[in-house]
């Protein structure tokens, strides 16, 4: 669900209607998926967005770009609530993009052009891509990217060889695979995570 047009990144900012609105989105879609979040009760969730302005920014972000973000969990050492872009598709405003930076200049090189790079994208966004772990975790909650995929966060030595990997769900499944960090696709984008 896109909610606003893109908000001024320098600022961070959202405006009180703005910020009612996403808690308005969020807390429902907190409210038709308890299997999440059991043990979590929404008023404090709520509580800690309210106190951490450029969050929900970034949260409102994933959601702007079609991420559905929800809470998954919390982290029993630090407190912090955990949201994972839990649309049923990989974002749709985040897709035809490369892996980083680099493969996305390898590949204007040729004269293709991604929409740009899910490294870049996340950290503008102010969130981080899902390593393959949160990915599985995630998949445990429901069926997730069935006819799309995701990038996830590569490790550095299949990097430095040229490679990504993505995920996806398929023949009630889980599937990580490579391809060259330059490759992008319609249907590929990434999923994000947030902590709060």
């Amino acid at each position: 669900m896109i909610l606003v047009k893109p908000l001024n990144i320098a600022s961070k900012k959202m405006s009180p209607e703005q910020q009612e609105k996403l808690f308005g989105v969020l807390k429902a879609r907190f409210e038709n998926n308890m299997n999440r979040h059991e043990a979590l009760e929404w008023a404090e969730i709520q509580a800690r967005l309210e106190a951490n302005a450029e969050k929900l920014w970034s949260l409102n972000e994933m959601e702007r770009t079609g991420g559905e973000p929800d809470v998954i969990s919390r982290d029993k050492n630090t407190g912090e609530y955990i949201f994972y872009d839990c649309s049923a598709e990989s974002p749709k405003g985040r897709r035809n993009c490369s892996y980083d930076l680099e493969g996305q200049e390898a590949r204007e090189k040729k004269g293709v052009h991604p929409e740009g790079n899910a490294i870049e994208m996340a950290a503008t966004m102010g969130i981080e891509l899902l390593t393959e772990e949160q990915y599985r975790e995630l998949q445990q909650l429901g069926n997730f990217d069935t006819k799309t995929s995701s990038w996830v966060k590569t490790p550095p030595d299949i990097r430095k060889l040229g490679g990504a990997i993505f995920a996806d769900r398929r023949y009630d499944h889980v599937f990580v695979y490579h391809n060259s960090a330059p490759s992008f696709y319609s249907v590929r984008g990434f999923r994000g995570s947030l902590r709060i």
